[in-house]
């Protein structure tokens, strides 16, 4: 992704709360499926990821990322900002 529109992404998505939130059983299939509806709708979110460490939070935000061909825009804490274009928008 390119620096200028992931420096945009991140300054358009400072205001935004939350749509999904990790239960403490991590990416379940209708968690994976909750994301991929509020991307398909909002094409920028946040997620709060619910991992007790830093790299297990890296590696959930990495499978959402591999699993529903978004780019994660930014990982700040327990919150991940993840972008998928919509094409029919």
């Amino acid at each position: 992704m390119e620096a200028r529109l992931k420096r945009n992404l991140r300054s358009r998505a400072h205001h935004l709360k939350p749509v999904v939130m990790t239960g403490q059983h991590g990416i379940s299939e209708a968690v994976l499926a909750e994301i991929g509806l509020a991307l398909d709708h909002h094409e920028l979110i946040k997620v709060r990821l619910s991992a007790g460490d830093r790299q297990a939070r890296k590696e959930m935000a990495t499978h959402i990322c591999e699993r529903l061909e978004a780019e994660l825009v930014q990982l700040l804490g327990h919150v991940a900002t993840f972008y998928r274009e919509n094409p029919d928008k």
